[in-house]
């Protein structure tokens, strides 16, 4: 049986999932006010009112997640020059050329990045969105200010949205990265193979 490796704790894993089902229910209550094609979504909280007040606060708590788990990750998504290494080769990944690819810690650069778009975009939103939040704060703002904030808003949620399909998609794309945030380990083999650099770390080099 193969040796397993714990690679996230009880307390990240739970608000890893905290955080993504917020990150739903903010997404479907947001696509359901963004465009009238999307509003039949509001059906699935309640009608339209419902949806438009609780998509601030799903997106609030959303937030709130997402700091208590970017300081348990973020000492571990500092960029280092083996990232850049890994950029420069990452079109031998794409190839499926694995093996080309430099060794890194416990994430990658892409990950890296990901995890920094996912900061910044929900930065903006929770700035932008405070400015044009009925009736609470918007009457602050200026007419102007609250278009514009509703302008970036919907640029962030879109980029958030890809990045986390391509999240998705990557966890998906490697098999046993999924079940590292469910159960918690990886095997001995797949943090060898595919984080090289941590296995060491966390061996004590051997």
């Amino acid at each position: 049986m193969a040796k397993l490796i714990q690679r996230y704790g009880d307390r990240t894993r739970l608000n890893h999932w905290f955080v993504a089902i917020l990150f739903i229910c903010a997404g479907l209550t947001g696509l359901a006010v963004f465009h009238p094609s999307m509003y039949f979504l509001s059906n699935l909280f309640g009608g339209g009112q419902w949806t438009r007040i609780l998509h601030p606060f799903f997106g609030l708590l959303m937030v709130i997640g997402f700091v208590f788990l970017f300081f348990q990750v973020v000492r571990d998504n500092f960029w280092t020059r083996e990232d850049t290494q890994w950029v420069k080769h990452s079109p031998d990944l794409l190839k499926g050329d694995e093996e080309a690819m430099p060794p890194v810690g416990k994430y990658n650069a892409g990950q890296k990045i990901v995890f920094w778009i996912f900061g910044i975009s929900l930065l903006l939103l929770l700035v932008t969105g405070f400015m044009f939040w009925r009736p609470w704060f918007a009457e602050l703002f200026p007419i102007p200010v609250r278009r514009i904030a509703v302008l970036v808003h919907a640029i962030s949620a879109t980029v958030l949205i890809i990045s986390v399909i391509i999240h998705i998609y990557a966890a998906i794309w490697v098999k046993g990265s999924v079940g590292a945030m469910t159960r918690g380990t990886v095997s001995e083999g797949w943090a060898r193979k595919h984080h090289p650099l941590w296995y060491r770390k966390i061996t004590g080099g051997k």
